[in-house]
């Protein structure tokens, strides 16, 4: 079939271009997030990936490609970071004014022509409170509140980055102390892409070993208010809020509270503030034990002189009473002593003459048993004897072996099979020949 008319694809995508223009002449304010962003170092322009995302699993829904030119990314960039506090960067929320833009090669996209600090402030404070609903909804906000923390919490398992100079300062602050504190750091991103999910993958390896620690504290440098937004996630603060242990939190920002602070057990706003408190429960604990003590040596020392007092006053007494009755001891042993002398030689002249009277009896019963177990060990041995392999074989018996085995059964043999034959002198070597 062939068509009467038609238009070239360069003609179509004028067309599109003419009709955009056309319908988007004026600049709009667009809101979206921001999924990529770059600045190119040798042209200084800013190219951005704008996405919306929607549904329960954030799908992007809609995409486009923007840009922010050399001459307006400096003060867009300057005055959202002077309005927010953070820089601009992937992962937030922004109203944008652009323009819309349609090149016949390179399709669709947008010139940022400006930025709305205000709707991105809004967007972190709205995260906020609604997770803070959910939490009261769900009924956890209190939870890791309510826990017990150990008042010689010494075991800390620490999540964290390596690399973080909060982790550090954490560190040596709990080096310098004078208490033996055991640490174990649990890395993971605390800030930026990924920080929410690395976080949460270290509470849960905490919660499988849960009973070797007495606290968890989350920690990390200073930042901006976006590398809040992970501490203010509904699955994070969650995670805090319903945790077995007492979770302490020093995440460095001194201009706002965020959700995971409002469910820890403690917020404390640096890590050297987490040191510190550790440090300090340790140190009210250890003066706690030492006033005990100094209670319990006076206490002790008291019922030590009381208990010395009566032991002299019991003393006393006891040596009248013990002169006493060693006197009447001794005047008592000395008529034992003689009645048992007396009888003592009666005694032993009754036993002498018993005594030789059982030694005979007894050097006659030997002789006798002697005598009878010599007949029954004589009578043994000749039996023995008549058993002997070599006597048995001397009346003419042989052994007949099969490859160093005894043959008693003359059907487990075969026609033409070796075998030797032991007699009382010598060993033959035969051949069986006959086996019926």
């Amino acid at each position: 079939m062939k068509c009467e008319s038609h238009i070239t694809l360069l003609e179509l995508q004028q067309r599109i271009q003419s009709t955009l223009v056309d319908a988007l002449s004026l600049p709009l304010w667009v809101s979206a997030e921001i999924s990529e962003m770059k600045v190119n170092a040798y042209s200084g322009h800013c190219y951005m990936e704008l996405v919306e995302k929607g549904g329960p699993d954030s799908i992007p829904q809609a995409r486009c490609s923007a840009a922010i030119w050399r001459s307006r990314f400096g003060a867009i960039a300057s005055y959202f970071r002077i309005e927010t506090g953070s820089e601009l960067a992937a992962g937030i929320n922004v109203l944008l004014k652009v323009t819309v833009n349609y090149h016949p090669l390179y399709g669709l996209s947008l010139t940022v022509l400006d930025i709305d600090p205000a709707y991105t402030l809004g967007d972190w404070q709205k995260q906020k409170l609604q997770t803070i609903a959910m939490l009261r909804n769900d009924g956890v906000m209190e939870m890791n509140r309510e826990t017990d923390l150990a008042p010689d919490a010494l075991r800390i398992a620490v999540v964290s980055s390596s690399t973080a100079a909060g982790f550090q300062d954490f560190l040596k602050q709990i080096d310098a102390s004078a208490y033996r504190f055991e640490i174990e750091l649990f890395d993971a991103f605390v800030q930026g892409h990924g920080a929410e999910e690395s976080i949460i993958s270290a509470l849960e390896q905490i919660a499988d070993r849960c009973e070797e620690f007495d606290a968890v504290a989350i920690i990390r440098g200073g930042g901006s208010q976006s590398d809040l937004s992970c501490f203010n996630s509904y699955r994070l603060c969650s995670h805090v809020a319903q945790f077995p242990l007492p979770v302490l939190t020093g995440i460095g920002h001194d201009k706002d509270t965020s959700v995971a602070d409002m469910v820890a057990y403690r917020a404390l706003k640096t890590p050297t503030a987490v040191a510190a408190f550790l440090i300090d429960r340790a140190a009210e604990q250890y003066a706690l034990l030492d006033a005990l003590g100094e209670r319990l040596n006076a206490a002790a020392a008291e019922i030590l002189d009381t208990a010395a007092r009566r032991t002299e006053n019991a003393a006393m007494r006891l040596k009248i009473l013990s002169s006493d009755a060693t006197r009447r001891l001794e005047l008592r042993l000395e008529r034992l002593s003689s009645e048992v002398v007396r009888l003592s030689q009666m005694s032993l002249s009754a036993r002498a003459a018993k005594l030789q009277s059982t030694s005979e009896r007894l050097r006659n019963s030997a002789l006798f048993f002697l005598n009878r177990e010599n007949q029954r060990i004589e009578s043994a041995w000749q039996k023995t004897a008549a058993r002997r392999v070599e006597h048995i074989l001397s009346l003419g018996f042989a052994i007949v072996r099969d490859d160093g085995h005894a043959l008693h059964d003359a059907e487990r043999t075969h026609i033409g099979q070796q075998i030797d034959i032991t007699l009382a002198r010598g060993t033959l070597r035969a051949k069986i020949t006959d086996n019926g």
